[in-house]
C-alpha cells in the first residue's frame, strides 16, 4: 500500500476522532453547554438567541462530520463542511478577543485544508470502495 494512502486515511479518521468527540461529549450535557455558550457570548454583539440556536446545533454537527469522516463517507463534503464549521467557530472566537483559541482553530483550518488538497489520495473510504485500486 502507498504511505500516501495511508497517510491521509490516518488523518482523516483522526479529524474525524476530534469532531466527533467534540460532538459526543457535548450531546448529553447540550443545555450547559448551551448556556455556557450564551454567558461565554454576552459581551459580543451577537444575540443570545442566535448563540443559544448555534450551540444546540452545533454538537449534532460535529458528531454528524466526525463520523462521516472516520467512515470515510461524503469525505469532500465533510471536509468542506469542517471547513465552514471553523470559519464561523472562529468569527465568534475573534468576536470574544479569544486570541488564543483563534490559533487553535486556524491550525485546524490547515489541517482541514491539506486534507482537501490531497484528497486524491482517498482511496481507503466508503467513497471510493467502488473505484479500482490506483496502488
Amino acid at each position: 500500500m502507498n504511505h500516501r494512502y495511508l497517510a491521509f486515511a490516518l488523518a482523516r479518521i483522526t479529524l474525524g476522532i476530534n469532531f466527533l468527540g467534540h460532538g459526543l461529549v457535548r450531546l448529553p450535557k447540550l443545555d450547559a453547554f448551551r448556556t455556557g455558550m450564551v454567558k461565554d457570548f454576552e459581551r459580543t454583539f451577537l444575540p443570545g438567541p442566535i448563540v443559544s440556536a448555534f450551540a444546540t446545533v452545533l454538537p449534532f454537527i460535529e458528531f454528524a462530520l466526525g463520523l462521516f469522516l472516520i467512515i470515510g463517507i461524503f469525505t469532500k463534503q465533510s471536509l468542506a463542511g469542517c471547513a465552514i464549521l471553523m470559519m464561523i467557530l472562529l468569527f465568534g472566537t475573534c468576536m470574544k478577543e479569544a486570541w488564543d483559541s483563534a490559533g487553535s482553530q486556524m491550525l485546524y483550518a490547515l489541517f482541514i485544508a491539506f486534507l482537501l488538497f490531497n484528497l486524491e489520495y482517498n482511496s481507503l473510504s466508503i467513497d471510493t470502495r467502488k473505484k479500482p485500486s490506483t496502488y
